[in-house]
């Protein structure tokens, strides 16, 4: 039992990081309740059940097992008391067009064996760069990762200095990458990942060459049952800590008195309206969020003319469609790099549209998880990087579903569409709607 005169945390946003939080801070004495606007905890790692298929709503990838073997220990647990890896071979699947698929082994010899037979010489120099990686990404582990800042103090010491020169901080990746690969391949499976961080390899920073050691050294993983599979995990830790958990309940005022924090006033399932006395509150919902919607201006970090001139990050089209054949092409994660992808990025980045012939992801994690789909039958998640704020009625949503649908069957050599049994479109106004 929770002392009652213990400190109260109310933390707004059921999401994997709102609940890590929510248990750390109970592990520590004080009384903490979770609100989650939905009826589901986990944040965007929810899923969809219909007719047999359980889909994983948002996030498909489990990387760097060490974060999440570093969260459970602090409570003397492993993951596997919560869940079962498994580690996928191959880690992914790349189409590059025309009949050219390549897949991705889950060791580094076998990563180098391929780029040699992307371009001459391709394995040495990713060796090179696979061991500046995991430097980039040991500096900013255990350098960045895990350190409390309080104050520009805590960034201005000489090691951390020194470090954060070593990580070329001020460089591009992509400049940095074709420095050493000529092959347009490898530097597209090198520099991917960045469109999923909110940005396009021309504009990212070079460290985030740290993030091809964490999927090509470290390798790629699944949680049987999903992604959600881990945010159970996590809620039950807190749980076991004495989290109280308040699934349907909206957070609408953090209101405070003298700059601190004195209660949550929500919105609860039925529309009923409530007060949450505190002592603090952890807001993990999107910060321009927290800081427009929920905080009075003279509690925020920054005014809202400021958030309005941000630059707002990627959205995504996706579909999640149960197909009643199976899909022998498929590996479990699939990626489509068109030739010039820079086209796709453009119409991201500086001239938002739809773009047309799109570079695209694609998980079946019926491959690895039968139990996802009914027998027979494949689980397909289909993800597509466009543009914030685009016309996503039901007219356009409709077009660029059959649209995006066509060019993956042609991208993949498989009859998809006449096979499709459940469908569900989650774009914009889903994403605004739900989060």
């Amino acid at each position: 039992m929770k002392d009652k005169d213990a400190g109260r945390v109310v933390v707004v946003g059921g999401g994997i990081g709102g609940m890590a939080t929510a248990a750390l801070l109970a592990k520590e004495g004080l009384n903490v309740a979770v609100l989650e606007r939905n009826e589901q905890t986990g944040g965007r790692a929810r899923i969809w059940q219909k007719d047999g298929y359980t889909f994983d709503m948002g996030p498909s990838w489990y990387l760097m097992p060490e974060v999440f073997e570093r969260f459970f220990s602090a409570f003397g647990k492993t993951p596997a008391d919560y869940y079962h890896l498994k580690q996928l071979d191959p880690s992914y699947r790349v189409y590059f067009g025309g009949e050219e698929a390549h897949d991705v082994p889950p060791d580094r010899a076998g990563v180098e064996a391929l780029f040699d037979r992307l371009e001459p010489g391709g394995g040495a120099k990713l060796g090179r760069y696979l061991d500046d990686a995991a430097y980039k990404y040991r500096v900013a582990v255990g350098e960045f990762l895990y350190r409390d800042y309080r104050s520009i103090f805590d960034f201005l010491n000489r090691r951390m200095m020194t470090e954060g020169l070593k990580l070329n901080v001020l460089g591009r990746l992509d400049a940095a990458v074709r420095k050493q690969f000529g092959d347009r391949r490898a530097r597209q499976i090198l520099e991917y990942a960045m469109v999923f961080l909110g940005t396009s390899p021309n504009d990212a920073p070079a460290m985030y060459a740290l993030m091809s050691h964490v999927d090509l050294t470290q390798g790629v993983f699944y949680p049987m049952g999903g992604l959600s599979a881990v945010a159970q995990g996590v809620r039950r830790v807190a749980e076991e800590q004495g989290v109280e958990f308040h699934t349907g309940t909206e957070a609408m005022r953090i209101v405070t008195a003298n700059g601190r924090a004195m209660c949550v006033e929500a919105r609860g399932p039925f529309g009923g309206k409530r007060r949450l006395p505190c002592d603090a509150v952890v807001a993990n919902a999107d910060y321009a969020h927290v800081e427009t919607e929920l905080l009075d201006p003279a509690d925020c970090s920054y005014s809202r003319r400021y958030w309005n001139r941000q630059v707002v990050a990627p959205s995504m089209f996706l579909m999640y469609l149960g197909v009643n054949r199976r899909l022998e092409s498929l590996a479990h994660h699939n990626l489509y790099f068109q030739e010039n992808w820079d086209a796709h990025f453009d119409t991201i980045f500086r001239n938002p549209a739809w773009p047309e012939a799109p570079c695209f992801y694609l998980s079946c994690i019926s491959k690895t998880d039968p139990g996802m789909a009914p027998p027979g039958c494949e689980n397909v998640f289909l993800l597509v990087p466009v543009a914030a704020g685009l016309n996503d009625c039901d007219a356009v949503r409709d077009a660029y579903a059959k649209q995006v649908l066509g060019h993956v069957e042609k991208v993949t050599g498989e009859s998809i569409a006449p096979h499709v049994e459940v469908q569900r479109i989650f774009s914009h106004r889903d994403f605004a709607g739900d989060y």
